[in-house]
């Protein structure tokens, strides 16, 4: 992928494995609004352009109180010092090494990070609703007593890769099976449920997100957010919302270890475009991607339809996960090659299954058979154009 990246032809070659946002989507007038009126509004925006505190701009924590509503009632708000991805590195490396449960396909990128970190990652292959209840059940008895080395659940509820979305009653069940092992064992296991990707519900049909964080009596539930999809990723803007406590606290201290805190002026842009913008910014960003979302799927269904096995995705975020009857995907793959030559036709980048798959998982084997595209960045008509370098590709094989 790096290799590939290095000689990238910008407007040539066709990027679907980059999971940027689509530009179209940032809303640029807005942001020069935010960072005006942050500068000429000393009063309310103090000391904007100094140090912060590790907890987060005062601002912008009301903000987001008032933007998540009662959900976020006797919680504790903190800002990561980098976006979510921060919040996510102190997880890990406030944790004592242990077993991390997560989904298959998993988020690779954390997982990576977990494990360098020395994290074992117990990846539980998931169905339409999120992690198969049943195979978790198999996989936390397999354990025994090494079950007492859980470290933390974490669940991206809109997954990245596939966008299968978690079902209100998965997300409460998993909190009942994080719940029950914290009783058994008599400590909190924390169950961290990744919201990245959850206001890119853009289907209408789709049931609205139900958290559990009101049922939780144990303090056990961490709830991460970002507003990088729906505002814009260089504001570096990610937050995490939990129990009042030791982990809390220690998150906030991470913080001021890594950097003090986000910049003080960005935190302060973010909260003014909560209370400002975030509303006609939610519903122009949604109907874009439900826009390309149909049309790409449509166009999925039009060019690889007969070859695939399965397709997620669509619904929410901005990806389709392919999963192919026959033809393999990794980089050695035939298919992959097609894709990727250099005789003179747009090159077509996409991410590997095999990269999404814990690959000491049950997934391994069908992960070099799918591949994650995303239709965020790139605009339809070039993705249309890669989806038909597809095609070939398939009945080149």
């Amino acid at each position: 992928m790096a290799d590939f990246a290095h000689d990238f032809r910008d407007g040539v070659d066709i990027n679907l494995g980059v999971g940027y946002v689509n530009e179209k989507t940032i809303p640029v007038t807005a942001l020069a609004e935010a960072m005006q009126a942050v500068a000429c509004d000393s009063a309310r925006y103090r000391q904007a352009f100094n140090y912060g505190s590790p907890a987060g701009s005062a601002n912008l924590i009301a903000s987001l109180r008032r933007f998540l509503g009662p959900v976020a009632e006797g919680r504790q708000l903190a800002i990561g010092a980098c976006g979510a991805t921060s919040i996510l590195d102190a997880f890990a490396e406030l944790t004592e090494p242990g077993i991390v449960v997560t989904s298959d396909p998993m988020y690779y990128i954390y997982s990576d990070v977990l494990e360098r970190k020395g994290h074992q990652v117990l990846a539980v292959p998931e169905d339409a609703e999120g992690i198969d209840l049943a195979a978790l059940d198999r996989k936390l008895h397999a354990l025994g007593d090494d079950a007492r080395h859980i470290a933390f659940f974490y669940v991206v509820t809109v997954n990245n890769p596939s966008c299968t979305i978690l079902s209100n009653t998965r997300r409460r069940a998993l909190f009942d099976v994080a719940a029950r092992l914290s009783r058994e064992q008599n400590r909190a296991i924390p169950i961290v449920y990744d919201l990245a990707y959850e206001l890119l519900l853009h289907d209408p049909d789709a049931e609205p997100f139900v958290s559990v964080v009101p049922d939780d009596d144990l303090g056990i539930v961490c709830e991460i957010g970002t507003l990088s999809k729906v505002l814009a990723p260089a504001l570096r803007i990610g937050y995490v919302l939990g129990p009042h406590g030791p982990l809390m606290h220690a998150l906030v201290q991470k913080t001021s270890d890594t950097g003090f805190s986000a910049p003080l002026f960005v935190q302060e842009m973010a909260s003014w475009l909560l209370d400002n913008r975030i509303e006609t910014q939610l519903r122009a960003v949604n109907a874009g991607y439900r826009e390309k979302a149909l049309a790409v799927g449509g166009c999925i269904k039009r060019n690889l339809g007969g070859q695939l096995e399965e397709c997620r995705g669509g619904s929410a975020g901005f990806y389709f996960y392919l999963t192919f009857r026959d033809i393999e995907t990794h980089p050695q793959s035939p298919f992959f090659r097609y894709l990727t030559r250099t005789t003179g036709e747009p090159r077509v980048l996409y991410i590997p299954g095999e990269y999404c798959v814990h690959p000491r998982g049950d997934l391994a084997v069908p992960g070099r058979r799918q591949l994650r595209l995303s239709y965020g960045f790139e605009d339809s008509p070039r993705i249309m154009r890669a989806l038909e370098l597809m095609r070939e590709a398939a009945y080149c094989m």
